[in-house]
């Protein structure tokens, strides 16, 4: 497995499918940029799932999260593609991602993202 920034999500079976149980997981180290000045911005990411058949691999976790270190975009629409992107890794029953970053400018922001399976 590389030890770079990766876009790529790794799984693996869920070790009990049919059993309804949460994955709660927080990374307080997230790093992107913002996209008007170019400065970094801080955030700790929540994400909390119900898996299916798959669950999420860890050290691919980070380096996903780690990819977006030099990557402008707006709080709003990180934690949406992350949200899109553990969807389309896992398909889960459930999943909430929530990213709250740091004071800036005098503001704070949380933002939360949810994706729940029809049916």
């Amino acid at each position: 497995m590389p030890t770079q920034p990766s876009k790529d999500l790794e799984t693996f079976p869920n070790p009990h499918p049919g059993r309804e149980y949460t994955i709660e997981i927080e990374s307080p180290e997230f790093t992107s940029l913002c996209p008007k000045t170019g400065q970094p911005d801080f955030a700790t990411i929540h994400i909390h799932y119900v898996p299916d058949q798959r669950c999420i691999e860890m050290k691919s976790l980070k380096l996903y999260l780690w990819s977006y270190r030099n990557e402008g975009a707006f709080f709003e629409d990180l934690t949406n593609l992350i949200l899109n992107d553990l969807v389309k890794a896992l398909d889960p029953i459930r999943c909430r991602v929530i990213g709250d970053f740091n004071v800036r400018g005098g503001m704070k922001s949380v933002i939360t993202a949810e994706y729940q399976r029809e049916g």
